[in-house]
């Protein structure tokens, strides 16, 4: 690295790039738009990603002949970002709501429907059939009291975890029955560290306006006109969206570098030899970023005068310490360590789709392994026509976060090794589903591991990620973008990610 260092001091331009030139790092969702809207808004715009492949957690994969999303499926639907983008990509008829007869809860005594008018799995509606079934009588009493609550109980703190709110509005059993399964289905995390300001942006904020949280989560609930419309997807999968995004980028001449690694970034007043580096700016016309890139054997140098880091949080601290020393105390923790396990079956009995969309799995649960199954065909109706009758896409996840800070990174030690996750699956989608679906039923499998791809927002992420924007902001021509900055979810991503932008485009057209 040091020799590579002392390269770079050889060969960086000496003169500043024009200022409108912009290099993104990452190529997920996050920086193909950051790439888009920079080249939009009169940039020359180069990105790199370190994978063959763009779109980042936003993949797909071909499993017996059918093209399926291998990681995000779904967006949701709390604004209108994804679909704003969609259309603008000329995707928007292809804009869908999946199947409203929603998922199921499997609990300690069995499976029970899963309320279909909830955020994060917390009811709007308690006297619904489901939230009766799931709650029972005493467990319905006591998260009625959230109504009769005054509405500074859960939003007077500076930060509060998911379960701190849910537990003191509405009980224990909200909580273990309702929260907690869909937390670990979609986030992968215990609801006692994760952050329910980033989670759920705006839910505490809505108790005060709305007088609970029951009608906080109705007025977020609004947006999506009928139930199981709080997301949407795409026909064809969301991995249409990097297809289009790309073919955008590259129409509009956007320089696009897959498979190459970026080893450092630095200013071009930076002396890398120095311990700690030394920066000389001083005011006047900024100097330009250098990105140090590697490609294979081949490598070089590109200076622009606007940098995006795009990537995952830690990757960008790491990137960031030559310039910014201090960024690395506040280092954001890695995300869980996640397995989906797709399956592609033929068992006509699944036609009756006998779990609605699927099932998320109580913490508590013995005797199975997943945390969620998604019924893909059941889910989709596209994806049903496009398989036919009888043919059914199962999608199973594995990997869960536990309370302790350490356990948030880690698969669990009970999750079953890569190899024993075919029968694993196998196994626990004919619990779950309640029909038996053995090996000879498999069309085609597949498992797709995502190493920290989810960003883990713990209490106090949103703390850290203030301090690590306000030290970025000291430095021209930045910009932080991505889960870890904006949230999990491409909704939080897209919009956060054309916020940046919008701000990154005005600050340089001010110099």
């Amino acid at each position: 690295m040091e020799n590579r260092r002392i390269a770079a001091k050889a060969h960086r331009p000496q003169s500043h790039p024009a200022p409108n030139r912009a290099v993104v790092v990452g190529g997920g969702i996050s920086g193909l738009l950051a790439a888009k809207d920079l080249q939009a808004a009169g940039f020359q715009v180069s990105i790199y990603e370190a994978a063959t492949t763009w779109g980042g957690c936003v993949a797909s994969h071909e499993v017996a002949g059918v093209v399926l999303d291998a990681g995000a499926e779904s967006f949701a639907t709390r604004n209108t970002a994804v679909a704003d983008l969609a259309t603008e990509l000329g995707l928007g008829a292809q804009l869908t709501t999946p199947n409203p007869a929603g998922a199921w809860v499997w609990l300690a005594e069995g499976p029970v429907p899963l309320p279909r008018t909830g955020i994060l799995g917390i009811p709007s509606d308690l006297s619904a059939p489901e939230v009766r079934a799931a709650l029972g009588a005493s467990g319905v009493l006591r998260a009625a009291l959230d109504a009769k609550m005054p509405v500074s109980i859960g939003t007077t703190e500076a930060v509060s975890s998911v379960a701190e709110l849910v537990r003191a509005r509405m009980g224990k059993r909200v909580l273990e029955r309702l929260v907690a399964p869909v937390v670990a289905g979609v986030h992968s995390a215990d609801p006692e560290v994760l952050d329910i300001d980033v989670v759920a942006p705006g839910l505490r904020a809505g108790i005060r306006e709305h007088g609970s949280l029951a009608a906080a989560v109705a007025a977020q609930r609004a947006v999506g006109s009928k139930p199981g419309s709080a997301v949407g997807g795409l026909v064809g999968g969301m991995h249409s969206l990097v297809t289009a995004l790309v073919a955008d980028l590259r129409s509009s001449g956007v320089s696009m570098h897959a498979g190459h690694r970026i080893n450092a970034v630095y200013r071009g007043d930076t002396d890398p030899e120095q311990t700690p580096p030394q920066r000389k700016y001083d005011g006047g016309a900024p100097p330009p970023w250098i990105v140090d890139w590697q490609h294979g054997t081949d490598s070089g140098f590109e200076s622009a005068g606007v940098l995006v880091l795009a990537t995952d949080g830690p990757t960008a601290v790491k990137l960031l310490g030559v310039e910014l020393p201090h960024i690395l105390d506040f280092m954001p923790a890695t995300g869980p360590d996640i397995r989906l396990v797709t399956l592609v079956v033929d068992v006509p009995e699944l036609d009756s789709e006998p779990r609605g969309t699927g099932v998320l799995v109580a913490p508590e649960v013995e005797g199975i392994k997943a945390k969620a199954l998604t019924h893909a065909t059941a889910k989709w109706d596209w994806l049903a026509d496009s398989t036919g009758p009888g043919t059914h896409v199962l999608r199973l996840s594995y990997g869960r976060a536990g309370v302790k800070a350490s356990d948030a990174v880690r698969l669990t030690p009970s999750t079953p090794k890569e190899e024993d996750l075919l029968p694993t699956a196998l196994a626990d989608a004919s619990t779950l589903l309640g029909i038996e679906i053995s090996e000879a039923d498999l069309l085609g499998s597949d498992v797709v591991r995502w190493r920290g791809a989810l960003p883990f927002a713990a209490v106090g992420h949103q703390a850290k990620m203030a301090r690590i924007h306000a030290l970025a902001n000291e430095v021209p021509g930045l910009v932080l973008t991505g889960g870890w900055m904006h949230g999990n979810g491409l909704a939080a991503v897209v919009s956060g990610t054309r916020r940046q932008i919008r701000a990154a485009v005005d600050a340089s057209r001010r110099l």
